[in-house]
């Protein structure tokens, strides 16, 4: 069991693998094709603080915006360490009472499904560049990095989440 304050480093620790393993992913998802590592977050950034909507823009090429980028990251940032910071509190729920251990499990991966609809929504209109498997992906990225943190730092996280599991 940890105290509340390992239970915050844990949960900010957390959020920067998640946020970390998702902007690595679409680093090298923008580079292997061929559009320049920030061009997603540069896109996302314009669609959410700049109300770019219309996809027939992306057919041209765009010119990063910094600002764009740098208040996305921000963003993204603000919200990977609010949900490491969630997902850890579960987790230290989850140590403190075993019996909660699988509906706790059945939060998170909700909380999962909920995010990668979420994100999914909001891009809708940039679907063509931010398809619905790299959502997936690069979240899927983040609860393994994340999740593999928590069960080194966690012994026995695992059987509490998941009595059956060895």
């Amino acid at each position: 069991m940890t105290t509340d304050r390992g239970t915050v480093r844990d949960g900010v620790v957390v959020g920067l693998i998640a946020y970390a393993a998702v902007a690595l992913f679409y680093t090298a998802f923008d580079v292997l094709a061929a559009r320049g590592g920030l061009y997603t977050v540069d896109l996302l950034g314009k669609a959410l603080f700049e109300g770019l909507r219309d996809p027939a823009v992306l057919q041209y090429p765009i010119r990063p915006d910094l600002s764009a980028v740098f208040w996305y990251n921000a963003l993204h940032l603000v919200l990977s360490i609010a949900i490491g910071l969630v997902v850890v509190r579960l987790v230290a729920q989850a140590e403190r009472h075993p019996a909660q251990g699988p509906v706790i499990l059945a939060v998170l991966v909700a909380g999962f499904v909920v995010t990668v609809l979420a994100v999914g929504t909001l891009t809708a209109s940039i679907r063509p560049l931010l398809p619905w498997w790299s959502i997936v992906a690069a979240n899927a990225a983040a609860v393994a990095l994340a999740g593999g943190y928590l069960l080194r730092r966690r012994p026995g996280v695992a059987h509490r989440l998941v009595p059956f599991a060895a």
